[in-house]
């Protein structure tokens, strides 16, 4: 398993790249200081995980995970962090990150994790989902009623059409409309809508 390690403070990269170099099946491929060095890496040498922090300069790891997923979407992607707020863990999932651990998991525990995340299942931090599961502080307050009755029925599964019948609408005002959901709340299309959707029910 070929893994890129993504943080803006060297030492823990160095720490990681160590302990985790240590394990027969992995091998630390490189390390990034932020998230356009990642993608800079991804294009020279594809990893096949990458150990993402968040907050860093130049492009934060959210940011760097979406243009990985886009570009190569084979790669897995595991947030590594201080952070555990809910805003955090939702984003770095909307951005495509299947897995998301606390920095003080033991490297026993790390590694293992990864080589769950390199399987192909979704990795969560207990104390993560915690967080996942804790009310919503959140709802759907920017969206206009119109909004909310067209973003129910997208998440139904109905197609643009069918919403159009549904509330006597024309197609393009549909798509017009979901353009502007999508905006509001930040997610890239109806899949992500549905997922976010559903977390805040």
């Amino acid at each position: 398993m070929k893994i890129l390690i993504v943080d803006d403070d060297l030492l823990v990269c160095q720490s990681l790249q160590i302990l985790l170099s240590r394990e027969e099946d992995m091998e630390v491929m490189a390390t990034a200081s932020n998230g356009a060095e990642a993608i800079a890496c991804c294009q020279s040498a594809l990893p096949d995980v990458v150990l993402m922090d968040i907050r860093m300069p130049v492009m934060d790891g959210i940011q760097a995970t979406r243009q990985i997923k886009k570009d190569w979407p084979q790669v897995r992607v595991m947030m590594l962090t201080t952070f555990q707020d809910e805003q955090n863990i939702r984003l770095a999932i909307l951005a495509g990150a299947e897995g998301y651990l606390i920095k003080s998991t033991e490297v026993s525990s790390m590694a293992q994790q990864l080589r769950t995340l390199f399987s192909g299942t979704s990795v969560l931090d207990a104390d993560v989902l915690k967080s996942l599961m804790q009310p919503e502080r959140e709802g759907f307050e920017e969206l206009t009623p119109r909004e909310k009755d067209i973003l129910e029925l997208v998440v139904q599964g109905l197609s643009n059409r069918e919403i159009a019948e549904h509330l006597f609408l024309t197609e393009g005002t549909v798509r017009n409309t979901l353009s502007i959901i999508l905006e509001k709340l930040q997610v890239r299309d109806r899949t992500q809508l549905a997922i976010y959707y559903w977390r805040r029910a």
